[in-house]
């Protein structure tokens, strides 16, 4: 998929996401409204703040359109703006546990599918299961995947180290980086770069 014309959003984990700056309330809600009127996607998901509107679709020619409209209000975007949380869960049989978890998590076993388990409604982070080796616990099972921009990494690398973090593995960079806190606890930044 190209993301030719896409400058003012960053594909993260399953979809193309945008912020757009707004003045109030009052102009986020008119964009938010616009929005819907010029997009036919069904899981198009629209998120109004004080002053700001995040967007995220499926359909890149669906985010280009919301580009434009944008443009045309005078909205400006903010793609380093964007992130989104996935929680991973480390198994070795992710068929035995991930109906639970989607049901669980989202009151259907039907909600997992693949490797992940989504929450249609979008209230709930995204649940996937991280293909590994039968070991004994305690083995690490849980870590956070946090999607941002590429060019976010750098400082936010920067800024764990200088909170007492480190990098344990960086590989597979800039697909993802692996960091741990003081005590090992690990999270991954990721990006749709060397995917």
């Amino acid at each position: 998929m190209s993301d030719e014309g896409l400058a003012d959003w960053r594909k993260l984990a399953q979809a193309w996401h945008a912020r757009f700056r707004t003045a109030s309330l009052a102009e986020g809600a008119r964009f938010a409204q616009a929005v819907g009127d010029v997009c036919d996607d069904p899981r198009l998901e629209v998120r109004l703040g004080s002053t700001y509107v995040d967007v995220a679709t499926r359909d890149p020619a669906a985010a280009g359109r919301i580009s434009a409209h944008a443009a045309e209000q005078g909205l400006a975007a903010d793609p380093a703006a964007v992130a989104q949380l996935e929680i991973a869960l480390d198994t070795a049989e992710l068929v035995e546990i991930g109906p639970f978890w989607a049901a669980v998590l989202t009151g259907s076993a039907d909600a997992f599918t693949g490797n992940d388990v989504i929450d249609p409604s979008g209230r709930v982070a995204n649940l996937w299961f991280q293909g590994t080796t039968p070991h004994e616990p305690p083995r690490q099972r849980f870590h956070l995947d946090l999607w941002v921009p590429p060019e976010v990494v750098p400082a936010r690398i920067e800024a764990a180290l200088a909170a007492g973090g480190k990098v344990v593995y960086d590989d597979e960079a800039p697909a993802f980086t692996v960091l741990a806190d003081p005590q090992g606890n690990k999270v991954c930044l990721c990006t749709s770069e060397g995917r």
